[in-house]
């Protein structure tokens, strides 16, 4: 059975990744991933503010402060609050590039251009294979429209495609106006592949305390449906490869997502619940399962029940909505 796929220019023995998260962040569980056949491993995001407030800090340090206020750097997390800084990140990269012979795949997040896009040369230069970028925003400013956000988001990656010569992953939000028209400008900006969608993570009100809450909840499968539309929709429209990242669990959720166009399926949820052993039964069932229906490839899954190959391509669009609220009943028994 041929389960290879080719992914940001990278031969892998499978589909199967250990998406971004703190997985990479030992070098034990990195082993460990490896030892259960993950074909690449992906680190967790250096974010933005990281880069910034460490730039913010040389300069007061050496240019004098008189100018910020005290709350210029206070509105950013505590540099040791972060996993890793920026030293340390480069430091744990070259330290799993040295410990393991699987590529290994950076990741930025951050939404603005600005200096901090320098750093993707620094993780080229420390042997990242490629670089996955994560374009987590939260547009709050009235006055930026849609089309605004989405021109920013198309020059910054053209700016780090001209920075680094390593393939680049973009990490996308399901909150575009038009997915499809800014998957084909990222396209054409240079992106490498494209990952739907990265895990906005909401916050809660305490009613008693009186508090906005941080809360992190891992996926389950029930995040599926989202990133099946819309990796059905721009496989059928896209030859970028496409990978999806959240709710993906057992085993039907990876062939859907096959099925559905990924060349690549990543797993954090998954793996942090259950150890770097689950990878390994994920893809043996995989495997089984392609065996027990005469499939040679994995090649030959991906993409088949996208919208240009499946029966009803309706069911991906508006068509289906409205057959679903009328087609609705409370009970059955209901003519």
């Amino acid at each position: 059975m041929d389960l290879s796929v080719e992914y940001l220019g990278l031969k892998l023995a499978h589909p199967l990744l250990p998406g971004a998260s703190p997985l990479a962040d030992e070098l034990g569980t990195v082993r460990a991933l490896e030892d259960a056949g993950a074909p690449a491993i992906v680190m967790r995001s250096l974010f933005e503010e990281q880069l910034t407030q460490e730039q913010l800090s040389t300069f007061m340090a050496t240019e004098g402060h008189q100018s910020f206020s005290a709350e210029a750097s206070s509105m950013l997390p505590e540099p040791s609050d972060y996993r890793l800084g920026p030293d340390r990140y480069l430091e744990q990269l070259r330290k799993i590039r040295a410990a393991v012979k699987v590529p290994v795949i950076a990741s930025l997040n951050g939404t603005t251009p600005g200096g901090w896009i320098d750093f993707a040369r620094l993780i080229e230069q420390a042997g990242a294979s490629a670089l996955e970028l994560n374009l987590y925003a939260v547009p709050t400013d009235p006055a930026r429209d849609g089309a605004t956000v989405e021109k920013d988001t198309l020059d910054l990656v053209r700016t780090l495609k001209g920075r680094i010569k390593i393939p680049v992953a973009v990490k996308l939000s399901p909150f575009y106006t038009s997915i499809s028209s800014v998957a084909r400008g990222l396209e054409e900006a240079g992106a490498d592949a494209l990952v739907l969608f990265n895990r906005l993570f909401e916050p809660e009100i305490d009613v008693d305390a009186l508090e906005v809450r941080r809360v992190l909840h891992l996926s389950d499968s029930s995040e599926l449906p989202l990133r099946l539309r819309w990796l059905a929709i721009l496989s059928a429209q896209r030859k970028i490869p496409l990978a999806i990242s959240g709710g993906v669990h057992e085993t039907v959720d990876i062939i859907r997502a096959l099925m559905a166009g990924a060349t690549a399926v990543q797993l954090v949820s998954t793996l942090l619940r259950n150890g770097p052993s689950r990878l390994l039964s994920l893809r043996a069932s995989l495997e089984r399962w392609l065996v027990e229906r005469e499939y040679t490839s994995v090649r030959q899954l991906r993409g088949s029940m996208n919208l240009k190959a499946c029966p009803d391509p309706s069911a991906y669009e508006r068509a289906n909505y409205i057959h679903l609220l009328h087609g609705w009943r409370e009970h059955p028994s209901v003519p």
